[in-house]
């Protein structure tokens, strides 16, 4: 079903774009869910249709999944050390992200 429901199941999207396919796949992400990586890096998220930029968010999602992984799975007595490591390794990739993304848009 595509309209009016799609629009308030995902407030903030615009949907009056041209590309149907683009929209089709928002959709489906949102309702399969976004891991956390793709959500912090806002992988859907590429106005310019930049193929660099896709690249850029797809595998610092990857990055930032695995740090998740290693936050979920840290031997008890190592658990808060672990999880501070990879919550710093997290926000360094996030921050690498945007510096790359804005390498790959300047001048274009």
């Amino acid at each position: 079903m595509s309209g009016p429901r799609d629009q308030e199941e995902l407030p903030g999207y615009d949907f009056h774009a041209e590309n149907e396919r683009e929209r089709k796949r928002l959709m489906a992400e949102h309702k399969e869910g976004m891991s956390i990586g793709a959500q912090r890096v806002r992988e859907s998220f590429n106005p310019s249709e930049n193929n660099l930029v896709d690249k850029i968010k797809r595998y610092t999602a990857d990055l930032i999944d695995l740090c998740e992984d290693l936050k979920n799975s840290a031997p008890e007595p190592v658990v808060k050390e672990q999880a501070r490591l990879a919550c710093l390794a997290q926000t360094a990739y996030e921050e690498a992200a945007m510096w790359a993304v804005k390498a790959a848009t300047t001048n274009k």
